[in-house]
């Protein structure tokens, strides 16, 4: 697999293309502005961009545009975007631009090798995958009508962990109970959710349900049902600015 880093912080971009080539990953090029990386997925598109969302000039969503115009040029490009804030608006732009085959992680997940590999291996899959502090927010901005509140204990319990790409037989395992319970379980919660029951139900149902609970404030996307799929829980905190 042949990646390219972009991030303007050289000590966290080294981190990151030791940590890939350990694992057998080719760097296939570093940039350290948005203009650099454009230039080096035209002259080569690799098989991931990995990409800081907060670059120069202005270290705002420099690297989430640039992602928009890089996807133009290379359709189905997987792009997996970096930050260490966790702002559900970037969440939201995200999945309402790109559709799919994109991510977005915090840095603290990068520490751990196993969740960057996993977050590549998913986007690069063709998922889209959201940090799932970025999705814990989202489902903290809590209205007086609320869908969710039709879902039983266990059902919550059972969305949260489709939320996170487990298929049936890990869902019921991790909840202890038998596959064909979990699978009602599964089947209720759409229902409640009016979320038809096609290939992508399992992964579209968060996002699309929050977008009707009015729980994403603002951005283009209020109506938008994409699929998303968060990551595991393992953190260890890493610091830039970005």
């Amino acid at each position: 697999m042949r990646v390219i880093i972009a991030e303007d912080v050289g000590l966290y971009r080294e981190m990151l293309r030791e940590t890939l080539r350990g694992y057998g990953v080719d760097v296939a090029g570093l940039a350290a502005t948005v203009d650099e990386a454009i230039a080096l997925v035209d002259a080569e598109p690799p098989d991931l961009v990995l990409l800081d969302i907060r670059m120069p000039p202005t270290w705002t969503d420099e690297g989430l545009r640039a992602a928009v115009r890089i996807r133009a040029n290379h359709p189905g490009l997987p792009i997996l975007l970096l930050s260490n804030y966790g702002e559900v608006g970037y969440a939201v732009r995200l999945v309402h631009d790109l559709d799919d085959a994109v991510g977005y992680l915090l840095k603290e997940r990068t520490a751990s090798a196993s969740d960057l590999l996993d977050a590549i291996r998913r986007v690069t899959a063709g998922g889209v995958l959201i940090d799932p502090d970025v999705v814990a927010r989202m489902i903290r901005r809590r209205r007086v009508v609320d869908p969710l509140d039709q879902l039983t204990e266990r059902e919550r319990e059972t969305l949260a962990l489709v939320a996170e790409g487990l298929c049936n037989a890990a869902v019921a395992r991790r909840m202890r109970i038998a596959a064909s319970t979990m699978e009602k379980h599964v089947a209720s919660v759409f229902r409640k959710l009016a979320i038809t029951a096609d290939d992508n139900a399992r992964v579209r149902a968060v996002l699309a349900y929050l977008r009707w609970t009015g729980r994403i404030d603002g951005g283009p996307d209020a109506s938008a049902e994409r699929r998303v799929q968060p990551v595991d829980r393992r953190s260890e905190r890493h610091g830039s600015r970005s």
